[in-house]
């Protein structure tokens, strides 16, 4: 579900260094949200992230 509906910004992975240099795996989840909207004059529920909210190519409804 992290996965924005508008640009496909999802999941990004890499590794924790730690102090000592030892890696493991991580995940960052992108900033998503469920936002009403408004698509060819309906309302419609999205998953969109923050940055796509932010620049104005969503318009709420």
């Amino acid at each position: 579900m992290a996965k924005c509906d508008i640009c496909d910004k999802g999941v990004h992975f890499g590794n924790n260094v730690s102090h000592s240099h030892r890696r493991s795996n991580h995940i960052w989840n992108s900033n998503i949200r469920t936002v009403k909207c408004k698509v060819n004059g309906t309302t419609k529920t999205m998953h969109v992230c923050t940055r796509c909210l932010k620049s104005g190519l969503v318009e709420r409804a």
